[in-house]
């Protein structure tokens, strides 16, 4: 059984001020794709190169307070032997774990989507553990249109991140939430608020069925920002004072900290945004950033599974990591872009 002082730990290591999380949980096919652009293999060993190369960079932890690791990662060693998650924790970055085994289509509501992992998922919990991870994370989709998500969608993965949640708090695993809705598709951002407010509404009904301490968890929502193939795209201001207004609106205050996930945002966009909902006055939660693509993409070009770009790999993510800790406290300028 998880104790409560065990979750608190977890969540003050996590919930640090100029610190965000990185994201490196893609699953297999993900990363295959994401290394194909590159023109690299996606085998264990180069995923395990490129992995440990980001562990590994000195003083990451100076802006990086927790990694979303995947399964196979908390079981590999960095060339000198060192388990990959303990790599982290040597720099102050706390091991957590993508638990969830992905989204299929959901029955009766086509074009829905439904994630799938609750079965065996305590007794998975427990190796991911011992292997260091002190917290979990489980995301849900929901695709946008005018009629979607369906009610039947809302309800049933809200019913299901809070089983999760339950779960793991049980087994003294922080449970990180993620309710992403899509950037995919031409709605605008007022379809994107009303989504995405209805969302977490009926997110945050289903935690308190399932008796979760919201003190002891983390909300990984998207930012409300319109499809991508809107016509009328929408700057930082706009976006942060949409997502501030919902926020507001669903969140209840005992949450202590909302890391957002960058969602098909360019990695200065997602800056720039995080920059911008700071910059509207203190807020009841730490708001930072849990990012993939937009801390890895310039780390990952400058790699080119190239054991020579080793530097060159390292400073481009210490850059995007740098910066976002600036945007987290809302200090970030476009100038920086540039240093």
């Amino acid at each position: 059984m998880g104790t409560q002082s065990e979750l608190q730990a977890t969540v003050q290591s996590l919930v640090r001020k100029g610190k965000g999380l990185l994201a490196a949980d893609e699953s297999g096919p993900t990363i295959a794709k994401r290394f194909k652009a590159i023109g690299v293999e996606s085998t264990d060993d180069n995923r395990r190169a490129y992995r440990s190369l980001l562990l590994s960079s000195n003083g990451l932890g100076e802006h990086i307070s927790g990694v979303i690791l995947y399964a196979e990662t908390l079981g590999q060693r960095a060339d000198d032997g060192t388990p990959l998650p303990q790599l982290a924790a040597g720099q102050g970055i706390v091991p957590g774990i993508k638990v969830d085994a992905g989204k299929i289509a959901l029955a009766h509501a086509p074009g829905d989507e439904i994630t799938e992992g609750l079965d065996g998922l305590a007794k998975r919990l427990e190796p991911y553990k011992q292997q260091g991870a002190h917290f979990a994370k489980w995301r849900a989709v929901y695709n946008v249109d005018g009629v979607r998500p369906s009610r039947l969608a809302v309800q049933a993965n809200a019913d299901a991140l809070a089983c999760y949640a339950a779960i793991c708090q049980e087994q003294g695993i922080v449970p990180i939430v993620e309710p992403e809705v899509l950037i995919d598709g031409d709605h605008s951002l007022d379809r994107c608020a009303e989504v995405t407010e209805t969302v977490l509404h009926e997110v945050f009904h289903a935690l308190h069925r399932h008796a979760v301490a919201l003190e002891h968890m983390l909300l990984k929502p998207s930012m409300v920002v319109p499809g991508k193939d809107h016509a009328q795209q929408s700057g930082p201001a706009e976006v942060a004072a949409r997502t501030i207004r919902v926020l507001r609106r669903t969140v209840p205050a005992a949450v202590p900290g909302i890391f957002f996930l960058s969602g098909g945002q360019t990695p200065a966009e997602a800056t720039a945004n995080l920059d911008a909902i700071n910059r509207l006055g203190p807020q009841p939660w730490l708001l930072s950033f849990s990012y993939g693509r937009a801390l890895q993409d310039p780390a990952m070009q400058a790699w080119k599974g190239q054991a020579a770009n080793a530097r060159a790999t390292q400073d481009a993510l210490l850059k995007r990591a740098r910066l976002n800790g600036a945007a987290s406290q809302g200090k970030y300028e476009p100038a920086m872009e540039a240093d």
